[in-house]
């Protein structure tokens, strides 16, 4: 397993502590949550951005984990953060749909003939 593999695995653990500290409304750690939850999302981007195919689902992520924590910061301050949430999944669903449609067939034929030539 590569590193960029890893470190995606490694990034669930940081996301799903986050959410929870929001349905438990458990505001300081969820805060605090946000910063390693949204630097790595950042990183992952980053070390992926000279593959297409990696960069726009890894960027898509990163709208969406963006767009989740207003979300939380919303509910957690009342701040005016929903149409920031808004504009944020709405570019994570474009991103992840240029993906699905340019990227995501090749991807899927490929590991079709992966699995039919190990058999």
């Amino acid at each position: 397993m590569n590193r960029i593999r890893i470190l995606e695995n490694l990034h669930i653990p940081l996301w799903l502590i986050k959410d929870l500290c929001w349905a438990l409304v458990f505001k300081p750690l969820g805060v605090i949550m946000i910063f390693p939850t949204v630097g790595l999302s950042f990183y992952l981007s980053w070390k992926t951005r000279n593959s297409p195919k990696e960069w726009l689902p890894n960027l898509s992520v990163t709208c969406w984990i963006l767009a989740n924590s207003s979300w939380m910061l919303e509910e957690f301050f009342s701040w005016p953060l929903k149409i920031v949430a808004c504009f944020l999944f709405v570019m994570g669903i474009i991103l992840i749909s240029v993906w699905l449609f340019k990227y995501f067939p090749h991807i899927w034929v490929q590991q079709s003939e992966n699995i039919e030539n190990r058999d």
